[in-house]
């Protein structure tokens, strides 16, 4: 039989409040990222690049998948952010320990899914912008 609830309204209250700040926080860093991948792919797609690069073309298309990949590993993320926020009000109807828990342990367990997430496409952007930046074109001074 699941032990009665030692948590105060009080006590639910604030545990919801931290957990829906970070959710924020998530929610926003998602946000940034798709600009981000926006701006990316933009520049992977443009002109900007020194043509006789060895395997350019090779290059550009393998970020352009794995932006792709990152893309929608994030949108699955995403979509577990916003239905454990639609059921993170439950928490304040748990009558159990193990009820609280469940939410806490979903809780951790999207955390680490959208850490994972970030730090993969953080890696990625970091490759892409360290190759790009090699290789992109240089204007030539104006001599008027």
């Amino acid at each position: 039989m699941a032990q009665t609830q030692n948590h105060t309204k009080a006590s639910k209250a604030k545990k919801i409040d931290e957990l829906s700040l970070e959710l924020r926080q998530w929610k926003s860093s998602f946000r940034f990222m798709r600009d981000e991948i926006t701006f990316i792919e933009h520049l992977l797609n443009s002109y900007a690049f020194q043509p006789n690069t060895p395997n350019l073309f090779e290059r550009l298309s393998d970020y352009l998948d794995r932006i792709k990949k990152v893309t929608i590993k994030a949108i699955d993320v995403k979509a577990a952010i916003l239905q454990y926020e639609k059921e993170l009000g439950g928490m304040m109807e748990c009558m159990t320990d193990d009820c609280y828990e469940d939410y806490c342990t979903k809780h951790n367990r999207i955390k680490a899914e959208t850490a994972d997430c970030l730090e993969d496409f953080h890696n990625l952007k970091s490759e892409i912008f360290n190759y790009a930046g090699g290789i992109l074109k240089r204007r030539k001074p104006d001599h008027t």
